[in-house]
């Protein structure tokens, strides 16, 4: 991903080693104050994610993201949290605390990753496929799948109103459906990310329509599943 960093002197240095540590990224430019990043923004719309010091000189959230109608991504970094709630709201991908350390800037780096294949997926003509019912062939949304559950050598595709067996192995389910939409929680369930309403210590509340359905949660899935949210906590 093609990225900017925006950020004083300090915190650019730290943000410029950590970047070039990174196969994923490609740092196209540094700057020191939001105005020249602004205008080099309306210059190009090939930037995939910003990293932004609220700390810089002349700096404000708000007007800031509110300034421009663009696809980028943003990482907020701070010194504190008193601004998190606030940029939360303008559905930030994560918000870093200094001093960032490299474990933690991966971490946020690999939630942007997701919420990027998301915005693809979402774009894409790919949201549709077709599920074997009898003799017939099902055109079926993929977004519309609520979560998949394991059955011996079979998958069950629920929806709201139907589901599906088909012949599919978890693994090979996994691979077929979107990372940007789906997780896999259990060795015997993934879930559509966005149906989910609460998690719990071991399982997580799926909506289907008026009703929860209570999905347990494999404990070597859980640290996966909690780096893919945003949790307003320190």
């Amino acid at each position: 991903m093609k990225c900017f960093i925006c950020a004083s002197n300090s915190s650019s240095k730290v943000l410029e080693e950590f970047v070039g540590k990174s196969s994923s990224l490609n740092l196209v430019g540094t700057f020191s104050d939001s105005v020249s990043m602004s205008n080099q923004l309306s210059k190009r719309n090939d930037i995939d994610l910003i990293f932004l010091d609220v700390e810089t000189p002349d700096m404000d959230i708000s007007n800031f993201i509110n300034g421009f109608d663009y696809r980028a991504n943003i990482i907020i970094i701070s010194s504190d949290d008193k601004d998190a709630l606030k940029a939360f709201e303008f559905n930030i991908v994560d918000y870093l605390i200094k001093p960032v350390t490299f474990s933690r800037f991966c971490k946020a780096v690999d939630k942007a990753i997701r919420y990027f294949a998301n915005k693809e997926v979402s774009n894409s003509d790919v949201n549709e496929i077709f599920i074997k019912k009898g003799s017939a062939l099902v055109k079926l949304k993929i977004k519309d799948i609520i979560y998949v559950e394991a059955l011996e050598n079979y998958v069950i595709l629920n929806t709201k109103n139907e589901k599906f067996t088909i012949h599919f192995t978890m693994k090979a389910i996994e691979y077929q459906l979107p990372s940007g939409i789906f997780i896999r929680v259990h060795r015997s369930f993934i879930v559509n990310i966005s149906l989910i309403k609460t998690i719990k210590e071991n399982s997580l509340d799926l909506i289907i329509g008026n009703e929860f359905r209570d999905i347990p949660i494999g404990l070597s899935y859980r640290d996966t599943l909690l780096n893919r949210i945003n949790i307003m906590a320190r």
